[in-house]
């Protein structure tokens, strides 16, 4: 009894080690891994986020192109040079569709079928569909919506201004959670009235990772064949989500009504017919594309309902309020944006317009310097579908499934390829040559860069402008210039004590 307890003891801390020599074996540098949980315990227990151990991996290993790194037994391989960005986002994009976050290739947890978490053929089918959904056309439809939310965010900023501070995160949480309940489900979420809202409290929830979802997802990297069933998502979240999106579709009796909100669109999708696509997965016997199909149906809709809610106002809020907060710290490029905001806002009767929105290039350039010092989403993670692919620049040769992931927060604060990129400097982005870089990937890159790009940056421009239309932003004492980040992050990224700044009335406003 005693050799075969001792037999068990061997064969499972083996099992937790089988492929540590992954590296190793390629020359490739890494940390020493523990037992199970490779060089990620700190992201297990919620010490750091992704984003945070890939940009501690990137600079620990300067000199390299290419740096090792093992979530749970899995090996996985940190981009370091702006070439093989472009090989794996561009170039060789047929070997790298998947983003890999699922764990398992068949088991898929209902919510995360959608365009950001679905991989190869569900995404191609899913993609496919939603090519036009955010078109110029469409958000230019959608516009209405983000000037009747920029005003109330004016009328709510006016009753935060007599506080000593506010935190500008959820300031712009609010305004954009509202935007995506008009836009997006059609319905008054009264977030800006009410920061105690349903809606309010259900987009917190999405991004707050309980000790439960902590622990769901570190069993499903340690075991995934194992825990293929268990949710990264709370059965409470799930069923939430499932139940606000089945009560929207039946008050519109599962049809279009004319509201030109994303409902609708999708609904429109569906009533469509089911979508067909040449596989990426499948093909015949002569090495040709299968066609493959798929049905739009109510749970597949609810998850691109759940995605477009989630990560449409949390990149948003977060990039819009850091960059007020970067605002507030530097008055000389706070004063410019303000100049420009009343100028083009003169033109179009004070009113914040999709038009004069798209003619504020000074804002526009403020808002893209706070995505490069703080990216919302600071990491990029592909799955290899190759067997045996080979990056050229390296002769190095990794297997089928392995990932690969670009710390995008660490290219953006590398001197390398900013000078003093610790620096707020609007002033930087001279041209639109210089934010489409193999290193200044805010939005991501590829064909799998965020589909909504052009409406979430109006989005947050547009609260940025109701903002410092009307009122200048400065630095409290609760404030601190560089904020910590959450260690709790998933995707997107936040900040430990949020962004608090004290809001002061402009003496003249045009």
């Amino acid at each position: 009894m005693f050799y075969i307890i001792v037999l068990l003891i061997v064969l499972f801390i083996l099992y937790g080690v089988r492929n540590f020599g992954y590296w190793k074996k390629r020359g490739i540098k890494h940390d020493i891994p523990l037992p199970y949980v490779g060089n990620n315990l700190r992201n297990f227990v919620q010490k750091s986020s992704i984003a945070m151990l890939a940009t501690e991996l990137y600079k620990k290993y300067p000199d390299e192109k290419v740096v090792g790194f093992y979530r749970s037994t899995a090996p996985e391989l940190l981009i370091r040079d702006p070439n093989l960005v472009k090989r794996i986002l561009v170039t060789d994009f047929q070997h790298f569709y998947a983003r890999g976050f699922n764990t398992h290739k068949t088991a898929i947890e209902p919510l995360l079928k959608n365009l950001f978490f679905a991989d190869g053929d569900l995404w191609r089918l899913i993609r496919q569909r939603f090519g036009t959904a955010f078109s110029t056309a469409k958000i230019r439809a959608m516009f209405p919506f983000i000037t009747e939310r920029a005003e109330k965010l004016q009328l709510l900023a006016e009753e935060v201004e007599s506080l000593e501070y506010y935190d500008v995160r959820e300031l712009m949480a609010r305004y954009t959670t509202d935007f995506i309940g008009a836009c997006g489900f059609g319905i008054n979420m009264d977030s800006l009235n009410n920061e105690n809202s349903e809606f309010r409290r259900l987009g917190k929830r999405i991004f707050y990772r309980t000790p439960r979802d902590a622990a769901a997802a570190a069993l499903k990297f340690m075991f995934p064949e194992l825990c293929k069933n268990i949710h990264f998502l709370a059965p409470d979240l799930e069923e939430s989500v499932i139940s606000l999106v089945r009560h929207i579709l039946q008050a519109r009796n599962y049809t279009p009504c004319g509201n030109n909100d994303f409902i609708d669109l999708l609904l429109e999708l569906q009533e469509k017919g089911n979508i067909s696509v040449e596989s990426l997965e499948e093909r015949d016997e002569n090495g040709v594309a299968k066609v493959v199909e798929l049905k739009l149906d109510d749970l597949l809709l609810t998850a691109q309902i759940f995605v477009f809610f989630g990560a449409g106002f949390e990149t948003s809020s977060t990039t819009s309020s850091f960059t007020l907060h970067q605002l507030a710290y530097n008055s000389d490029h706070q004063r410019k944006v303000q100049e420009e905001i009343d100028r083009v806002l003169l033109k179009h009767g004070n009113k914040i317009t999709y038009e004069s929105v798209n003619e504020m290039h000074y804002l526009e350039k403020a808002f893209y310097e706070a995505m490069r010092m703080y990216p919302a989403v600071g990491f990029l993670i592909r799955k290899c579908t190759t067997p045996n692919y080979t990056f050229p620049e390296l002769g190095l040769t990794i297997d089928e499934d392995v990932k690969v992931i670009i710390p995008i927060q660490a290219f953006h604060r590398d001197e390398k390829y900013f000078y003093e990129p610790d620096v707020y400097n609007p002033d930087r982005f001279t041209s639109a040559q210089d934010l489409k870089t193999n290193y200044f990937m805010p939005f991501g890159e590829g064909p799998r860069a965020c589909i909504a790009a052009r409406l979430g940056k109006v989005l947050a421009m547009a609260g940025i402008a109701a903002v410092l239309q009307k009122f200048n932003v400065e630095p409290c004492e609760k404030s601190v210039m560089e904020p910590l980040p959450d260690p709790m992050a998933v995707v997107s990224e936040g900040f430990i004590g949020g962004l608090p700044l004290k809001l002061r009335k402009r003496e003249s406003v045009p």
